[in-house]
């Protein structure tokens, strides 16, 4: 998209900021050639694999003539994408030239605590953080990201986040779109603001707190208005929702079915046919569109169904038209002569099932919002376990009337001096949340991947029953998950379980646990 065709389209906010008047659906339909990012295999040094990453401060041009500062890891924006394998010894050796503390978590591993990269592991400006740990993993998609306890938000949204590829024996071989940059494509979908100047803007009002920050422009690996060409007649996409708060529906233009291979951790046991796919923020999935047809076609993000269990309600559905929005994502330009794909087996890997019966314990959170507006007060969906004040200072520079968190898990913020829960080590337990609030939360938790039960006492669909990290909780759901805590031990370091708005996270809805 041209700058001056942007800036025609758009009005001018307050303080500058770029509002466009049209909608997303107007957006243009591939200027820009998608932006492939770095493959990051490490090197191999005395039985370990080392990778090696700076976060450092850049400048990048979204828009023709127009700089924004930005983060990124070993460039200005976003990171390589981290190929690793399932059984390798690595150490990743992280280096802050940002200028700032920070953190680097591996979202999705299965890693010791204090190689998690959690809000205690910071690195200071200048320092480096070599981490080390085995890959314990199925193969499968995952990222890593900034963790800075009240600034996450803030520097993810600025670009510091990547793709981790995890390989491994079991599913090598199986005939699926590999080849890296072809026909196996990363796709990092952001959503972003920018001010008059061409730098990002970010929490402008206090709905940007209570909703997530919402952008009204679209980036696909830091790219505006993108396009593909394929090269193969199918082709294979890993989708990682980037967003601070955004949900997206992602579909295809002309309606056209494709699988979805895998969720968040790992492979489902076969190709699920799908003709719309629902991800949350921090949410990842695999899918394999064919285009032997040859006709262009564009990746589009439909607006929520009026009756989507994860319409906000009350209030909160007024406060912003959340995921309301058709988007372009991304416009696939099949070139001639396509390269012929392998036919997709009908079983991929058979999963492990974590078994209910037996579990060790049952754990409960509610997730709750404070929603008076000024009044100082706590308030539930429904004024249940969410009610309630409390003392506290706010984060992210937004404090409600009274004081206080503006998110809490079990009524309370998050406190890093506090431990909320310890699970012994090798123990399996179902974790209950409950979401007691007017909007969705995507729920995530450190230590490794879950399997999600049910919703409201109902099982969840085929293409939900893989391993997960992070799962949507509707207002009002009820959503059971069961996970195994082994192998790692500390008595000191905390794992995170927190929502994945990150603007929530940052100010609240965030606890921590210890296995010992």
């Amino acid at each position: 998209m041209k700058r001056r065709t942007f800036l025609g389209a758009a009005g001018l906010g307050s303080g500058g900021l770029l509002v466009p008047t049209w909608g997303f659906s107007q957006a243009g339909a591939g200027t820009n050639e998608l932006k492939i990012p770095e493959l990051l295999s490490g090197t191999q040094e005395n039985g370990r694999r080392h990778y090696r990453l700076q976060v450092q401060r850049g400048s990048s041009r979204f828009f023709p003539d127009l700089d924004t500062p930005t983060i990124g890891y070993n460039g200005s924006y976003l990171g390589p994408t981290i190929r690793l394998r399932d059984g390798d010894d690595v150490t990743m050796h992280v280096h802050n030239a940002l200028g700032e503390p920070t953190t680097t978590h591996w979202h999705g591993l299965h890693v010791p605590a204090r190689a998690d990269g959690g809000p205690h592991i910071v690195i200071d400006d200048g320092a480096t953080w070599s981490p080390e740990f085995r890959v314990m993993e199925h193969a499968g998609t995952f990222w890593y990201h900034s963790h800075l306890v009240n600034r996450t938000g803030e520097q993810v949204y600025r670009g510091m986040a990547g793709m981790i590829i995890v390989d491994d024996a079991e599913s090598g071989n199986l005939p699926l779109p590999w080849d890296y940059g072809i026909d196996d494509i990363p796709l990092v979908i952001q959503d972003r603001r920018f001010n008059r100047d061409g730098s990002f803007q970010y929490v402008g009002a206090q709905s940007d707190i209570m909703t997530g920050l919402f952008g009204n422009t679209i980036l696909v690996n830091g790219t505006l208005d993108p396009y593909f060409v394929p090269r193969t007649t199918k082709v294979r996409f890993r989708l990682l929702n980037g967003s601070n708060a955004r949900t997206y529906n992602l579909a295809f233009s002309d309606g056209r079915p494709f699988q979805q291979l895998s969720c968040d951790g790992g492979f489902l046991d076969a190709p699920f046919e799908m003709r719309v796919v629902e991800l949350g923020p921090a949410e990842r999935c695999d899918i394999v569109v064919d285009v032997s047809d040859g006709n262009p076609v564009n990746l589009i993000s439909l607006p929520m169904a009026a009756d989507s269990p994860y319409q906000p309600r009350g209030m909160m559905r007024n406060m912003h038209p959340v995921n309301n929005e058709r988007l372009q994502i991304l416009a696939l330009r099949p070139q001639s002569g396509l390269v012929r794909s392998e036919t997709l087996p009908p079983e991929l890997v058979p999963m492990v099932r974590f078994e209910e019966r037996g579990v060790d314990n049952t754990r409960r959170f509610t997730l709750g919002m404070a929603m008076g507006m000024g009044m100082g007060g706590r308030m539930g969906r429904g004024g249940g376990p969410g009610g309630g004040g409390g003392p506290g200072g706010g984060r992210g520079g937004m404090m409600m009337g009274g004081g206080g968190d503006m998110f809490f898990i079990n009524n309370q913020g998050m406190d890093m001096s506090v431990i909320n829960e310890t699970i012994p080590v090798g123990t399996t337990e179902v974790w209950e949340i409950f979401n007691d609030s007017m909007m969705m939360h995507p729920f995530h938790i450190h230590h490794g991947q879950f399997q999600v039960l049910d919703r409201n006492g109902i099982a969840v669909h085929s293409h939900e029953r893989g391993y997960k990290d992070t799962v949507k909780v509707g207002p009002g759901e009820t959503v059971r998950l069961v996970m195994t805590f082994d192998h790692y031990t500390d008595t000191e370091i905390p794992y995170m379980y927190h929502c994945h708005i990150l603007e929530h996270e940052d100010n609240g809805m965030m606890g921590q646990f210890l296995v010992v």
